[in-house]
């Protein structure tokens, strides 16, 4: 496994993270404590050192299981959790960004962690009712606590992040080094502002849920002879992932992981690790066959054919303003004749123009 730098910040991740959404069973679809012990082991064994988790997660569990599991090796690993969510619905004061559950919702999680600080704390998502700047100050007197040492923020508007950030930066204060949010062949939305304020203010992002809620494994396509592989049908994921429009991507991801002896697991998050940028993909695993499967994907490349034939079947229309920006009349009002004879060091990432427009 190799390592990337985890946005503006010196700290080193590994290009898969570990995520532990299914390390407990309480609802109703995890893994055994075992089974967790042995995801654990294995994606620590191939150099894995990036664990992310959060509260919230199987009611507390799995924060109490990965304490367990990090106790004999806590200085190698980035450990990462989150508030935000409630842990008691009956109080209003459980859940959201404001600094009493920040402050209530970090002691407990050490607790359940047994350390004395998480690497990367996350806002899990945004409540639209915390002031931004109470955000920003709250999570920087953790910061200076010790008890945190990075922050993160997940499920957030981008102007959010780039309004917390302008004032982190104004203030002198810890500004966020990365955004969680969700990624992959069939959800590229984030392409629109999230990707690009990314690239402007070095952010790191994880990408969750980067095979579709399993959409993207190919496991609910069946393979027939002479003929493309068919979604079949599947209540839970059908209105969601498995729309007409996802489709021909899946499909797609299918062949190519044939032509190259790959699984399509292998090729959606290949294609996710060698996106620009710093974005990695949030692996998730039930069993240790998942995960050893997952974690092949960062051992090969997925050449410029494939992976031009993966952006095409899976782009997005960016929209307003960034079609209308890049009209050629809109162009030639801005630049005049002088367009190609300028040289932008900052041009936004490429496959976002190029692919799109």
């Amino acid at each position: 496994m190799e390592y990337k730098l985890f946005g503006r910040s010196g700290l080193r991740v590994s290009d898969i993270c570990l995520g532990t959404m299914t390390f407990g069973q309480e609802w109703g679809w995890g893994s055994s404590k075992e089974e967790c012990r042995k995801i654990f082991d294995a994606y620590v064994d191939k150099g894995g050192n990036f664990i992310d988790t959060a509260n919230h997660y199987t009611n507390g569990t799995s924060e109490a299981y990965l304490g367990e599991f990090i106790a004999d090796k806590r200085d190698r690993i980035i450990l990462a959790t989150k508030f935000s969510l409630t842990m008691d619905p009956s109080d209003p004061n459980a859940s959201g960004n404001h600094r009493k559950n920040m402050m209530q919702a970090l002691n407990k999680s050490l607790k359940r962690l047994k350390t004395d600080y998480v690497d990367i704390y996350w806002l899990h998502a945004w409540d639209f009712l915390t002031p931004v700047d109470e955000v920003m100050r709250g999570l920087d007197d953790l910061v200076r606590s010790g008890k945190v040492l990075y922050i993160g923020i997940s499920d957030a508007p981008a102007w959010v992040v780039a309004q917390a950030n302008t004032l982190a930066d104004a203030h002198g204060s810890t500004p966020f080094t990365s955004m969680q949010l969700e990624y992959s062949l069939v959800e590229r939305t984030i392409e629109r502002e999230h990707i690009p304020m990314a690239k402007a203010l070095d952010l790191a992002i994880m990408a969750w849920s980067p095979l579709a809620m399993g959409a993207l494994t190919g496991k609910y396509a069946e393979s027939k002879p002479n003929s493309d592989a068919r979604l079949t049908k599947n209540a839970n994921l059908q209105e969601s992932y498995l729309s007409e429009r996802n489709t021909p991507i899946i499909e797609t991801v299918v062949k190519i992981a044939r032509e190259i002896n790959r699984t399509p697991a292998q090729v959606a998050l290949n294609w996710i690790i060698q996106q620009p940028g710093v974005i990695i993909p949030i692996i998730g695993a039930k069993n240790l066959n998942q995960l050893n499967d997952n974690l092949l994907s960062a051992e090969f490349r997925l050449d410029p054919k494939h992976l031009q034939e993966l952006d095409e079947v899976s782009k997005i229309d960016l929209g307003f303003p960034h079609a209308f920006l890049q009209k050629p009349d809109i162009k030639q009002r801005l630049f005049g004749n002088t367009a190609e004879l300028i040289h932008n060091h900052r041009q936004p990432i490429e496959h976002l123009v190029h692919a799109h427009h």
